[in-house]
């Protein structure tokens, strides 16, 4: 067990934000050593974006991209900060997060807290060059016109990461998930396309897992009229399955980690029948092994993101992952992971 593994148990018996400002401070002053190659059957693509492998880190860790060093040299294909907000704003009151270990899961009702939009650009002007670098964005709370947020988060950032997430789908902040039907939809991409960066850096759009599959399809249309890169599929869900142990089950917020699992593989599986090779695709969502990752591949994905197993598997989750999926796909007798992309279609 490596130290940052023995630093995630350490971090579990504190309560929840505590442990995750600590791990962020963490990041910043540990010395990590710089990870090794990656097996070359790891080789990613997605709308441009070449990764050396498909685990990148989800948005919501490091919201201020004040950790990017040390994420860069935890071995993520690549690393997503955000969700970032023009203004500054406190998020929710306390308490907000909720771990929920019986479960493997998370709540959280975090209301993108962050510093706004100039700390953040600081930062990532002096992002690390060896792993893509990813910027989530959201819309303040009080903004009655979101898209105007989302425009000027990419006129912002322009030139300052490798690639842009939408986030239109986080449950807690009033308003947001409505973005997601076709007349607002329409409304915020085809505002997104005129701000896109002229760098090229693609631009993906992050959605919901509790859509039903009409509802993904028409997604996927009007991403592909406006020009966005790819989807990720999904954010955190609503639901709360009859199966969750924890005390914090009831909470408010939304829940990821491994019961967020079955939920995700179906809007994945709806966008991948929707996009039909169209649209890469990006999966998140109670991904917690090599057999995960290897899943949603097959399902379409390109890249797969984690978050939440971290908490309870520490920074050792992402060398595994690797390990376990290369060792799959050659067993399925794929030379490149694009040839298993889709194959349990």
């Amino acid at each position: 067990m490596s130290l940052t593994d023995l630093g995630a148990i350490a971090l579990r018996q504190l309560d929840p934000e505590t442990a995750h400002r600590l791990a962020i401070r963490a990041l910043q002053v540990t010395p990590l050593p710089t990870p090794g190659a990656d097996d070359p059957i790891l080789r990613t693509r997605v709308a441009g974006l070449d990764m050396p492998n498909p685990v990148g880190l989800a948005a919501g860790l490091d919201k201020n991209g004040e950790a990017l060093e040390g994420l860069s040299r935890l071995g993520f294909g690549a690393v997503e900060c955000g969700s970032v907000t023009p203004r500054a704003q406190a998020g929710n009151p306390k308490p907000r997060l909720f771990r929920l270990a019986e479960d493997r899961a998370v709540i959280n009702r975090m209301g993108f807290n962050n510093e706004g939009l100039e700390p953040f650009a600081a930062r990532l002007a002096h992002r690390p060059k060896r792993t893509a670098i990813g910027a989530n964005l959201g819309a303040n709370k009080d903004t009655e016109d979101k898209a105007t947020d989302y425009v000027a988060g990419l006129r912002r950032l322009a030139g300052l990461a490798d690639y842009f997430t939408i986030n239109i789908s986080s449950p807690n902040t009033p308003g947001l998930r409505a973005l997601q039907g076709r007349e607002a939809l329409d409304d915020l991409l085809g505002r997104i396309h005129e701000a896109r960066p002229t760098d090229g850096a693609p631009v993906f759009l992050k959605i919901a897992p509790d859509l039903i599959g009409e509802e993904i399809g028409m997604i996927v249309e009007a991403s592909l009229a406006h020009g966005i890169d790819a989807l990720i599929v999904s954010n955190t869900t609503l639901e709360r399955p009859a199966s969750l142990r924890s005390a914090f089950a009831g909470e408010a917020g939304g829940l990821s980690g491994a019961p967020l699992k079955p939920f995700a593989l179906k809007a994945l599986q709806a966008a991948a029948e929707a996009a039909a090779g169209r649209l890469p695709l990006i999966a998140v969502g109670g991904i917690e092994s090599g057999e995960d990752a290897f899943a949603r591949i097959r399902a379409g994905a390109s890249a797969v993101q984690v978050y939440s197993a971290l908490i309870y598997e520490g920074p050792g989750l992402i060398g595994r992952i690797k390990r376990d999926l290369a060792a799959r796909l050659r067993a399925e007798g794929f030379a490149a992971l694009s040839e298993a992309v889709g194959s349990g279609r």
